[in-house]
């Protein structure tokens, strides 16, 4: 299973032009998001340090603990993005298994990285 496929019919998807910032190092985080589509950089001040692209999560650490960004996240092409609360989080892991293996598979590469 796909994550995407578990978030492609949520309401609350959000899209952003090529250059337009998804959040910025140092904001407050509130929640996560899934790369629907499209690709992003993540810069910490000005340079690059990583992409992102359809299907990667952005922000976990916003639903592990209370944490301001550590990267800013800027769409290089067009991007869908779907955000997860962390009561969404907890619906998700509660309801599919999936999502929580997923996540933890995601957080160990980073940690290993």
């Amino acid at each position: 299973m796909d994550i995407r496929e578990l978030l492609e019919a949520s309401e609350d998807i959000e899209v952003y032009a090529p250059g337009d910032i998804v959040f910025r190092e140092g904001d407050q985080a509130h929640h996560m998001y899934v790369v629907l589509d499209g690709e992003l950089e993540l810069l910490v001040g000005e340079r690059a340090v990583a992409r992102s692209q359809a299907g990667d999560l952005l922000g976990e650490m916003a639903i592990v603990g209370s944490h301001k960004r550590t990267t800013t996240a800027v769409a290089k092409t067009a991007c869908r993005m779907a955000p997860i609360t962390e009561r969404r989080f907890v619906m998700l892991v509660h309801e599919t298994p999936y999502f929580a293996l997923h996540i933890m598979k995601v957080l160990t590469d980073r940690i290993v990285r």
